[in-house]
């Protein structure tokens, strides 16, 4: 192997492990672009309006220096996964919807064509789990199962392929899981505009899990969840200060869901899988 070629499957290996080192399954965690949308924390959804808080220059995934709290750090992932914007918007922050062109709905529907092609294979589950994607805490019951390729995500945060999303969306059936969709993420530092460029704004609403705060362990806080979390009624630096809690302005990075097997646009781009 010449050494340039050792070189290159050397920084290979070392963008993936850090990639795993910031995805801890769905979402890849910031790296270094544009700065940071300021999240609302006064609960309010859908613009890019300033408000109290910056995001922090680095994510980080469940566990977010919450050393000995795995078990609600597990929750709080789960929450952001799978809460709904409409009962979670304090803890939630949306991208703001453009004007819709003919370009955009193009621009769509060449994503859905080629991310259903793409991941067709994978509704074979085992075919997923034996090119390299995971499942995102198995044993706890979801509404939807991420698949996460941490490679994939890694890829993300530079380049876009629709046809290489970051996780793949099941459903838990009686004898295994039924694909339903895909996720796209991005850094958590991106511009709404660079957003826009991957999946159109018109279409679609990318969305960030903000204002978490969990509670300081090592000071004996105890878990509340009527508090605490993703579910909780903090929202604000201060009250979490208050409650002896840890405040992270926004977890994760930019996610947003696709379900191409859905028959109307708005159905495909949903927040979560549209149920019959």
């Amino acid at each position: 192997m010449s050494a340039r070629s050792t070189v290159l499957h050397l920084l290979t290996k070392a963008g993936i492990a850090f990639a795993a080192l910031f995805l801890v399954s769905v979402l890849l965690a910031a790296i270094p672009a544009h700065h940071a949308p300021v999240v609302n924390t006064a609960g309010q959804q859908g613009s890019a309006t300033p408000a109290a808080q910056q995001a922090s220059e680095h994510a980080s995934m469940p566990g977010m220096d919450m050393h000995g709290d795995e078990k609600s750090s597990e929750h709080a992932a789960i929450d952001a996964m799978n809460a709904g914007h409409d009962a979670h918007s304090q803890h939630m922050y949306m991208t703001t919807m453009r004007q819709r062109t003919p370009e955009d709905l193009q621009r769509a529907n060449e994503i859905v064509t080629q991310l259903r092609g793409a991941i067709e294979k994978y509704k074979d589950y085992h075919v997923a789990l034996d090119e390299g994607f995971k499942i995102f805490l198995p044993n706890v019951p979801q509404p939807e199962y991420h698949f996460t390729n941490y490679k994939n995500g890694f890829l993300e945060a530079f380049t876009f392929d629709p046809a290489r999303p970051t996780s793949l969306l099941y459903k838990k059936t009686a004898t295994g899981y039924e694909l339903v969709g895909a996720m796209y993420t991005m850094p958590k530092r991106a511009t709404e505009d660079q957003l826009n460029a991957r999946v159109p704004l018109s279409i679609a609403m990318w969305h960030l899990h903000t204002n978490l705060c969990m509670p300081d362990r090592s000071r004996g806080v105890a878990f509340d969840q009527g508090k605490f979390g993703l579910r909780g009624s903090i929202a604000t630096q201060d009250a979490c200060d208050t409650a002896g809690g840890k405040f992270h302005p926004v977890i994760f990075g930019w996610m947003v869901h696709v379900y191409p097997y859905e028959d109307s646009l708005d159905k495909i781009f949903a927040m979560h899988h549209h149920m019959d």
